[in-house]
């Protein structure tokens, strides 16, 4: 496959693998990310597990993806993004198909660890890293729509609950499976390094202009390796924000239709339809979030989504009606929308494309806390109060109080004692 500009001007090959990453991104989203909370009642009516077992398995699903990620970044960044894509999404297919056979405890776990496997390696980290290396000036933008894909993808979980309802959750699982292997593992085959390997040049631009450019972009763009990254307080209090938003999303992920259907008095028919507003929302706030990355300061935007994250919580913790899971899932959507989208592009205008996927790796060891403590903690106060008010108003304490290292995360200094200097449009 030709990558190379022609006369005409073909469009440019970074917008091709924004569009590769969206529709991974979707199926990850509509299938297992936000489609996780459809299956919580199903298996508990089936098999009599109780909300702890349940939100153990979600972190499971996360916590595999965070522990192999300095080695998936590593891989990342030896044998490029479409190789481990592709082995990613075959057994991303594979883990569902065997989901759709589990009969007990250990099999639902093996099942999950496969699919875990599987999202993580033809997942998030290899498009990003994909994104930004091709990116520099219109890096938010591009991340923002490549990560809106996980956004469209919720809009499926109101159909993933009817069609669970219809024909089983082991029916919704091989289907899920045979969606994966047929459109995943093709877009994977989209993905490509680093432009200057196939003739191109960041962000599209001319061969010429890319050349005048050149000396400023060097000296624009830091070039940290994984071992520099980890000596700044940028990285540690970037990863600090990320883990505590985590705490938030994982658990809305795993236990928003729970809650709404038991706690709200929702049907799960319409709680599956506030899942629909609150990814529709996630989604807007991908692309708003991207398109204002490129343009305002980060810091700043990540530290009013941190306390919007925290207000959605009180507000789900004391909802009474569709009206306040409405307000809820704005809220929250919109906050994950834009500091998700901005958090990523933040690291890599801080640590560069380099080492990118490495970096990201290490960040997930401590990121991974927060998505699997979040949502087995929320599980274990339900299981003791039988509400999960003290959990939602808990982690929304947590979200604010770590809105403050968002603003402490300034743009970290290398190894000489120089601050690398931003990329012009970055707004950091």
């Amino acid at each position: 496959m030709s990558i190379r500009r022609s006369p005409g001007g073909r469009v440019f090959y970074g917008w091709i693998i924004v569009a590769a990453g969206y529709v991974v991104q979707a199926l990850n989203g509509g299938l297992l990310f936000h489609a996780f909370t459809a299956y919580v009642l199903p298996l508990q009516q089936e098999f009599g597990w109780n909300r702890t077992l349940l939100s153990s398995a979600f972190a499971l699903v996360r916590l595999e993806s965070g522990i192999l990620g300095p080695l998936q970044g590593w891989m990342i960044d030896r044998f490029g993004p479409r190789r481990v894509m592709t082995v990613g999404n075959v057994l991303f297919a594979c883990g569902f198909l065997l989901f759709a056979q589990v009969h007990s405890l250990t099999t639902f776990y093996a099942a999950l660890a496969v699919v875990a496997l599987g999202s993580s390696l033809g997942g998030f980290m290899p498009i990003a890293a994909t994104v930004t290396s091709w990116f520099v000036r219109h890096r938010s933008t591009a991340l923002g729509i490549t990560l809106s894909g996980m956004g469209a993808g919720g809009l499926l979980v109101p159909m993933v609950v009817s069609l669970i309802a219809s024909h089983g959750w082991r029916w919704m699982a091989m289907l899920s499976g045979l969606l994966i292997a047929v459109m995943a593992v093709p877009a994977a085959q989209f993905m490509r390094r680093r432009p200057e390997d196939y003739g191109q040049t960041v962000d599209g631009d001319p061969p010429s202009a890319a050349a005048a450019a050149a000396p400023q972009a060097t000296e624009a763009e830091p070039e940290f390796t994984a071992r520099q990254a980890l000596h700044t307080s940028s990285f540690w209090l970037l990863s600090l924000v990320h883990a505590s938003a985590l705490l938030v999303v994982g658990t809305v992920l795993v236990h928003q239709i729970p809650h709404m259907v038991e706690g709200v008095g929702l049907s799960p028919t319409k709680a599956g339809s506030v899942v629909g507003v609150l990814v529709v929302v996630v989604m807007c706030g991908q692309l708003l979030g991207g398109w204002v990355g490129d343009r305002v300061n980060k810091r700043l935007i990540i530290f009013a989504a941190m306390w919007v994250h925290a207000v959605a919580m009180v507000v789900f913790a004391y909802a009474e009606s569709a009206v306040g899971a409405v307000v809820f899932a704005v809220l929250h959507g919109a906050a994950w929308g834009v500091r998700g989208t901005l958090i990523n592009s933040i690291r890599a205008d801080y640590f560069g494309r380099r080492s990118y996927a490495t970096i990201s790796g290490f960040s997930s060891l401590l990121i991974m806390v927060g998505m699997t403590s979040g949502p087995v903690f929320s599980g274990i106060v339900y299981d003791l109060t039988g509400s999960y008010r003290g959990a939602f108003l808990t982690l929304a304490g947590l979200a604010a109080a770590a809105s403050i290292a968002a603003l402490a995360a300034r743009p970290p200094r290398n190894e000489l004692g120089a601050t690398p200097t931003a990329p012009p449009t970055a707004g950091v």
